[in-house]
């Protein structure tokens, strides 16, 4: 069974995108490939959100797909520590931050 974690995540005031992509690029998809519990990490860009969500805005959306919720929790605070306290010191607010986890049904 496959776990995908989506996470809703908005910029700080003044962070451009051209900014937080690059970090995103160098730093952050290089850490991903680093964690052995991720089967795939990819960052989107939200270019239109429907009227019905609630609790945003929100500028970009990950999806992390993994072998297991509590083993990725426990690699990704060892070894990507470092790149989530730069993440939210310099890119993103926290405080706007959403994470949904999911189980993908097979067909």
């Amino acid at each position: 069974m496959a776990v995908v974690r989506f996470v809703f995540a908005a910029l700080k005031p003044g962070v451009s995108a051209a900014e937080y992509e690059r970090f995103e690029r160098e730093v952050d998809y290089v850490v991903a490939g680093k964690l052995k519990t991720i089967l795939s990490y990819s960052t989107h860009r939200i270019t239109e959100a429907g009227a019905g969500i609630s609790g945003g805005p929100w500028d970009y959306i990950e999806r992390i797909e993994v072998t297991d919720r509590k083993a990725y929790q426990a690699e990704l605070a060892v070894v990507g520590k470092k790149m989530l306290e730069e993440l939210y010191e310099k890119y993103l607010d926290r405080s706007k931050t959403v994470s949904v986890w999911s189980e993908r049904i097979e067909a």
